[in-house]
């Protein structure tokens, strides 16, 4: 199987080119078996590949690893680029997080999808995103990355914008384009400096092959050391714009525009988490910048608070999530930041199971309210829509961190990562972020779930279960968040089952330095510490959950506590106005520019084309005044000496002899006189 990795990301692609070219003259039924066969059979043979991984022989740096495809693609003289193909652990996680989970968002797509016009269309876009990403995480170097990199960046502009054709949104102000612009273009930011990184690596060492990388970097001189800061930032800037951190985290809110199963796609198994792994697998460069790992954690930390504020206050039902999404990915990298790069891929694989649940959940909320995601017009959906209702509690009580839940063990690793590294500012900030999320994750369940209905009895009339086409993926990832995180148990549980740690286990030698987490070497606290960090954790999270029930199970509460706020709920509400704020500081000035450039090109450059327009003209009008009166004059001068002497000439050649004989005796006449006279 390891010798064929390369038709992973090579199968789903081919059910782009037969739903593409094919799709819209084949039944819908065809068209999502194809779509969905072509995951299918990439998972399988992922897990096929991942089994025979596990069984190979480690080297001598105890790493597994398998590489495929020496291709020359890109020959120069500083660096030759290959396409190439790896497999080790790190990539083994995402491997399956990729082609498991996005095989039953393809599977849920088929029922939530079956009324739209265009479902060839989207099936191909579905999976060219999953080929594109799968040629991310299989890659065998930058460059075959950043193909990847930028194929999910422009299928996430194809499935957000998949409704092209919606009108003006008034929530949003954006159409649905415009939304997929706006993901498309603040990428475009992220990766340009991404790019900028990449080329200094292959200009400085000469290679982009990531183990070699890996190598050339952890060997590098004190000279280098700017070098690699440097490096590491500017990767880390491309990461802010996949994986949606501060300050490039505005497309993702808006990106809920797209159908939800392409927002369950995006957060859950593929662009998002991008990122995320780019840093890891650049974890040797890292590990010899500890001032960009300081950049990370920070912002990592700070997006994860201030993006699970916004959520408190957010009324759509996807957009709550799309800020729990945000505020999931700061915890991530703030795990890296603080080298618990275990910790960060663990949690980035439980997010994927209940994001995943939770994004399919409330489609299928969406789907048997007809539509409808204001949650202020739901409540009491638990009697209406009883498997959505148990599956999405499951994924809520996840995230919120409840212990035995896959989120309780990978965000407990993250907080004792942070705590261990002796960075307690990021622990707290954290901490509290957790207490948040526990809140807003539970403001959702109670308005959409409990309580009673509040979108008039004719909406509730319509209200329905889903079909088992969306509810059976719910039901299986319902179980991946229960017992997903219990292959990452924390270090102080049961030392003598190592299957319970086996997480770290096998993922620890694809890492540069995984001190963090409380896995690696000896902790450097105590089990006490952390049985006690991890109660206070799950204490915060309880106080976030009683705090939402409390408030939200009054029908006048909510609104008195933002009466009281003022200013500091309509600065929440108004999402902190950062969308005024590009508008404020990025865009006004650059359409300022732009008119400016107008300005220049109306008065300017068009007074000068059309100066440059006239004195050509008035250079043309002499060139023709000298043609006429120089050129034509003299040749018309020519013609009229002719004529004039043909004329003279004419009256003396007459052909008359009498003539000829009279002119004759004139000269003879005239000669004789002029001798005469002269004698």
């Amino acid at each position: 199987m390891l010798d064929f990795i390369w038709l992973i990301p090579l199968i789903p692609l081919a059910g782009v080119l037969i739903n593409g070219f094919f799709g819209r003259r084949m039944p819908l039924k065809v068209v999502g078996v194809i779509a969905c066969a072509t995951v299918l059979a990439a998972f399988l043979l992922s897990v096929g590949a991942v089994v025979q991984l596990a069984g190979s022989e480690p080297n001598a740096d105890g790493l597994r690893i398998h590489e495929v495809g020496e291709l020359d693609w890109i020959p120069l003289d500083a660096v030759s680029v290959p396409w190439e193909f790896s497999l080790d652990p790190l990539g083994s996680v995402l491997l399956l997080v990729v082609t498991g989970v996005g095989f039953l968002i393809h599977v849920y797509s088929i029922g939530y999808m079956a009324h739209e016009k265009d479902y060839a269309r989207f099936f191909t876009y579905l999976n060219l995103f999953m080929g594109m990403m799968l040629t991310l995480v299989l890659a065998g170097n930058m460059m075959v990355m950043f193909v990847g990199w930028e194929g999910v960046g422009l299928c996430s502009y194809l499935l957000i914008g998949f409704y092209y054709d919606k009108p003006f949104d008034t929530r949003t102000g954006l159409t649905c384009a415009d939304a997929g612009r706006k993901a498309f273009i603040t990428n475009r930011i992220g990766d340009f400096a991404f790019l900028i990184g990449v080329l200094y690596l292959a200009i400085n060492f000469g290679t982009l092959t990531f183990s070699e990388i890996s190598e050339k970097v952890t060997h590098a001189g004190p000279g280098s050391h700017a070098l690699l800061v440097g490096v590491g930032i500017l990767l880390f800037l491309g990461a802010c714009g996949k994986s949606a951190q501060i300050p490039l985290y505005v497309w993702l809110p808006d990106a809920m525009a797209g159908p939800t199963p392409v927002s369950a796609l995006i957060h859950a198994a593929t662009m998002v988490t991008a990122g995320v792994y780019m840093v890891a697998r650049m974890s040797a460069l890292y590990a010899q910048a500890p001032e960009a790992m300081a950049v990370i954690a920070a912002v990592g930390a700070l997006t994860a608070i201030f993006a699970a504020i916004m959520g408190t206050a957010a009324t759509d039902i996807k957009k709550v999530l799309a800020y729990s999404t945000v505020s999931q990915l700061g915890y991530m990298f703030a795990a890296l930041g603080v080298g618990a790069y275990v910790a960060g891929i663990f949690h980035l694989m439980t997010h994927a199971f209940f994001k995943a649940l939770l994004f399919l959940g409330a489609g299928s909320v969406i789907h048997g309210m007809n539509g409808e995601q204001d949650i202020t017009k739901m409540g009491g959906l638990r009697k209406k829509m009883p498997r959505t209702y148990w599956t999405f509690l499951v994924a809520t009580l996840a995230i919120a961190g409840i212990p035995g839940l896959a989120g309780f063990f990978s965000k407990d690793e993250i907080l004792w990562g942070a705590w261990s590294s002796g960075n307690k500012m990021v622990w707290l900030t954290l901490a509290a972020a957790a207490g948040v999320t526990a809140f807003y994750m539970f403001r959702l369940v109670y308005l959409t779930f409990w309580g009673r209905f509040r979108g008039g009895d004719e909406a509730e009339s319509h209200v329905h279960e889903s079909n088992n086409l969306m509810t059976v993926p719910l039901m299986i990832l319902a179980g991946l968040a229960i017992v997903g995180g219990w292959v990452g148990f924390p270090n102080s549980f049961l030392k003598d089952a190592p299957f319970i740690h086996s997480f770290h286990h096998w993922l620890a030698p694809a890492i540069a330095d995984s001190h963090g987490g409380g896995h690696g070497a000896e902790a450097s606290h105590s089990a006490g510490v952390e049985f006690g960090l991890m109660a206070l954790a799950v204490g915060i999270a309880l106080c976030g959950i009683f705090l939402a029930l409390q408030i939200y199970k009054s029908s006048s509460l909510p609104q008195k506590i933002a009466d009281t706020l003022g200013p500091v709920y309509k600065l929440v509400r108004n999402l902190f106005w950062v969308d005024e704020l590009y508008n404020l500081v990025v865009l006004r000035p650059f359409y300022a520019v732009c008119r400016g450039f107008r300005w220049v090109d109306i008065h300017v450059v068009d007074g000068l084309v059309n100066g440059t327009r006239n004195a050509t003209l008035g250079l043309s009008y002499i060139s023709n005044l000298h043609d006429r009166v120089v050129v034509d004059g003299l040749v018309n001068l020519t013609g009229w000496t002719t004529t004039l002497f043909h004329r003279m000439l004419g009256r003396v050649q007459t052909g008359m002899i009498q003539t000829y004989l009279s002119v004759m005796l004139l000269g003879v006449f005239i000669l004789i006189a002029y001798y005469t006279l002269a004698g």
